[in-house]
């Protein structure tokens, strides 16, 4: 009876410590448990089997897991939840628009460097050389620089 219940102490123990560790984030309830169970499955051997008997479930505990954190790390089961999606997609570059040096536009937002311009029909991110334009303020296109027009009052 004794066997069976330091066994079971250690089983609890170990799978609560899993739990814990690998399933449920932060420090808590089933960490708590599982080190209660361990500690609990040790002391009762020392107590009621012995020192030498409560050595042996020491270092059974300490043995047994680390081998469910190894066998449980190469389970693949971790890779089951983890995030395994590829970001394709890019930024869209001016490249493909017909927006030039020279062209003029208009403040959409304050530029305070940075805000919005439109430049024929649509609108673009931009940003002026270090000056604040109000909205409706009239701007050039000074370059295209990937993704932002540089622009200055008119």
């Amino acid at each position: 009876m004794d066997i069976a219940l330091i066994v079971l102490l250690l089983l609890v123990g170990i799978a609560l410590l899993l739990v814990e560790v690998f399933l449920i984030p932060g420090f808590g309830i089933a960490g708590v448990s599982g080190f209660a169970c361990l500690a609990g499955s040790v002391v009762y051997a020392y107590c009621y089997m012995g020192a030498f008997a409560g050595n042996i479930v020491l270092g059974v505990a300490v043995v047994l897991c680390a081998i469910a954190v190894y066998v449980f790390l190469k389970s693949k089961a971790l890779d089951r939840m983890a995030l395994k999606t590829d970001i394709e997609s890019k930024v869209d570059l001016l490249k493909d628009t017909n927006v030039q040096a020279g062209d003029k536009g208009v403040s959409v937002s304050r530029l305070a460097p940075m805000g919005k311009v439109r430049v024929g029909e649509t609108e673009f991110e931009a940003k002026s050389r270090g000056e604040f334009l109000d909205p409706d303020t009239e701007v050039e296109v000074l370059k295209v620089e990937g993704n932002v027009l540089v622009v200055k009052s008119v």
